[in-house]
């Protein structure tokens, strides 16, 4: 016989068995989330790398020519940094956004609130996956584009990247959770994306240097977050920057633990995800 008293095998009703983090669920959530994107990998990764490698090879020809330079640099070094940034950022937003909403459509979102997850927990793992497949997008264009000929990817401030590069994918990736909360079919999603996510991309700083603008376009990509990721993003490979960078990673920093605070809300309210 089993000497063990029950209380030693059984919990009590009412007192919790995961008292501090459930790892293995976060784990087994964050899994399923990058297994989920990677099984189509052709479309979630490969492509939009091949799509932002696209923009280069058009910009570059069109705007490139005539020894062209923007702060001190060719024309298509100055457009690669930013090119990565946007990929990253883009697919984040695109995969966060994803889950949740798939879940309400098809009545399944029930897998995600029934497991014993906090909520911050799902929050990490949902965030987790997107910033997963951030990174791997932007690690494809990088390569891509230290083998392109006439461009040149080299860091120079990998801090810079690194802080940059995450704090991009985290913004996005909450964004997306929201947008995901918040909508209840793809044409909400695409509208945010469409409407929101794409000029905010364009006009941050991507395709030009702000400093060329007028003084009230100046003002205004000044208040776009986007506009101090991709500047900051490019500090990193070009040691040359349209913002203050320190301004722009404590920016970056206190908008997404904002915008990661309001998701964690939302999501404990059960606000359209518990109807």
């Amino acid at each position: 016989m089993n000497s063990q008293p029950e209380s030693a095998i059984r919990s009590e009703p009412g007192v919790p068995v995961i008292r501090n983090v459930n790892w293995g669920g976060l784990r087994a959530l964050y899994i399923k989330e990058v297994r989920r994107f990677f099984k189509v990998q052709l479309q979630t990764i490969w492509a939009p790398a091949i799509t932002t490698l696209l923009f280069l090879v058009i910009f570059t020809v069109a705007l490139g020519g005539s020894g062209r330079t923007v702060l001190g640099v060719p024309f298509a070094d100055f457009i690669a940094p930013g090119l990565i940034a946007m990929g990253m950022m883009n697919n984040a937003f695109a995969n966060s956004s994803f889950s949740l909403l798939v879940g309400k459509i098809q009545g399944t979102i029930v897998d995600y609130l029934m497991p014993p997850l906090s909520m911050a927990e799902l929050l990490a793992a949902l965030v987790g996956g997107a910033v997963t497949r951030a990174v791997l997008v932007g690690c494809a264009v990088w390569v891509a584009m230290a083998f392109w000929p006439g461009v040149h990817v080299t860091p120079k401030h990998p801090w810079a990247i690194v802080w940059f590069g995450l704090m991009g994918a985290l913004f996005l990736s909450f964004l997306g959770v929201l947008t995901s909360i918040w909508a209840e079919k793809f044409d909400h999603t695409a509208a945010v994306t469409n409407f929101v996510v794409a000029p905010l991309t364009l006009l941050s700083g991507t395709f030009y240097s702000v400093d060329k603008l007028a003084p009230l376009f100046q003002t205004i990509s000044h208040a776009n977050p986007f506009f101090y990721i991709i500047s900051g993003f490019r500090y990193g490979f070009l040691s040359e920057a349209d913002s203050p960078i320190l301004l722009g990673g404590l920016l970056v920093l206190v908008l997404n633990i904002a915008l990661g605070s309001l998701c964690y809300w939302l999501l404990r309210k059960g606000w359209k995800i518990r109807n």
